[in-house]
């Protein structure tokens, strides 16, 4: 009984149009069915049904406490698949406005962002498998991302862990 990967998440939103309008053209996500207040989102590269389903519940509705006063998810993180594409999202992100931040975990480098309601989501390259040595485990933590240093050392199109 071995769970396989994340099939897809489910998000509440203040407003349907605005988060299916940034994760369309700030991620490249595409509409595969839309309805009153719903939406479900594929991801470019992905065979799923949908990835994500977003969920209208209004301009009233407050920040998540989770983290700060109460329990509940961090954030949702999505691969891609070089360092090339990971440059890409970087500039997409800052020029929406979105990125928050930026963070080489040694085998992973990571993105991390806010969409129009605030929800935090990472869009990361892991390092392929046949390439961590216990070395970089050892040296796991958070460090400044240098995601151009990170491509002259990896290479443009190493495809990385998805």
């Amino acid at each position: 009984m071995a769970i396989r990967r994340l099939n897809h998440a489910v998000l509440y939103v203040r407003d349907t149009e605005r988060s299916v309008a940034f994760y369309t053209e700030v991620l490249g996500f595409r509409v595969v069915q839309q309805g009153p207040g719903a939406a479900f989102l594929r991801a470019p590269e992905s065979d799923n049904d949908h990835d994500l389903g977003l969920f209208q519940v209004g301009e009233q509705a407050g920040p998540s406490g989770a983290g700060n006063t109460t329990v509940g998810l961090y954030h949702l993180a999505w691969s891609v698949r070089t360092l090339t594409d990971l440059a890409e999202h970087a500039v997409k992100l800052r020029e929406a406005g979105a990125l928050v931040g930026a963070s080489d975990h040694v085998t992973t480098k990571a993105l991390y962002a806010k969409d129009p309601d605030g929800i935090e989501f990472e869009v990361s390259w892991l390092v392929p498998l046949d390439r961590v040595t216990e070395q970089m485990r050892a040296a796991a933590g958070t460090h400044p991302l240098d995601i151009e240093a990170e491509i002259r050392h990896w290479g443009p199109e190493l495809v990385g862990a998805l």
